[in-house]
Formats: C-alpha cells, sequence, structure tokens
C-alpha cells in the first residue's frame, strides 16, 4: 500500500522531521497538533478553551486537506499537561463531535511541545 504525505496550508509547519499527516489507503493519520495560528505563527496559551479551539481548527485543517471531516475521525488522542483542564478541553473537544464520536484516550503528560497546555492526533477513515 501507498502513502502520501498530506499538507494543508491552513495548518502549522510541522516542528520536528514528520508530517502534519499521511494517507494510507482509505486512513488518514494525523499528527498531533497543538494551537499555533496559521499563518502568524503565533501560539494560543493562557486559555485553555482558545488553545483548544485553535487545536481543533488545525485538525480540521488538516483533515480538509486529506479530502475528509470530523465524521470521518474514528479515534483520538488527547494530551493534557494538567488533568484538571480536562473538562474544559472535553467541552471544547465535544463541539466537534456532534454525532457518533471517535474512540478515545485523554492522557496527562509532564511536557508538550512549545509547553502547550493541550495537544491532539487523529486517524480517519473514508
Amino acid at each position: 500500500m501507498a502513502k502520501e504525505v498530506v499538507y494543508s496550508a491552513n495548518a502549522p509547519e510541522p516542528i520536528g522531521p514528520y508530517s502534519q499527516a499521511i494517507k494510507a489507503g482509505n486512513m488518514l493519520f494525523i499528527s498531533g497538533q497543538v494551537a499555533i495560528q496559521k499563518p502568524s505563527g503565533n501560539l494560543v496559551v493562557g486559555n485553555i478553551v482558545d488553545e483548544s479551539h485553535q487545536v481543533m481548527k488545525n485538525l480540521e485543517a488538516v483533515l480538509t486537506a486529506g479530502g475528509m471531516n470530523f465524521s470521518n475521525v474514528v479515534k483520538t488522542t488527547i494530551f493534557l499537561k494538567d488533568m484538571n483542564n480536562f473538562p474544559k478541553v472535553n467541552e471544547v473537544y465535544g463541539s466537534y463531535f456532534t454525532n457518533e464520536p471517535p474512540a478515545r484516550e485523554t492522557v496527562e503528560v509532564s511536557r508538550l511541545p512549545k509547553d502547550v497546555n493541550v495537544e491532539i492526533s487523529c486517524i480517519a477513515v473514508k
């Protein structure tokens, strides 16, 4: 099975040696997204609700570039720097998955890239 790099000019550039997403067959594997705004490159931090919305907008941009949307997402992983933010992140996240939400795990980690508070990755299928 061939793999294809998926790139969105509307999502942040990768901050390391990885692709925004890889499409393999009918599956799209999206790398973890943080709250970097495109095109400014500024981080949205300080307000977990705004930060979470930016992460979801970045995921949406990559999904769109891969010819998919949130309804195609089958699995997500949420990484939180502080599990006390879970209720607010969960509320924002839930607003993007109004019907048949995907499988998911949420884990607290000691640190995230660029010292953000939340990072989310996902897998989508068409």
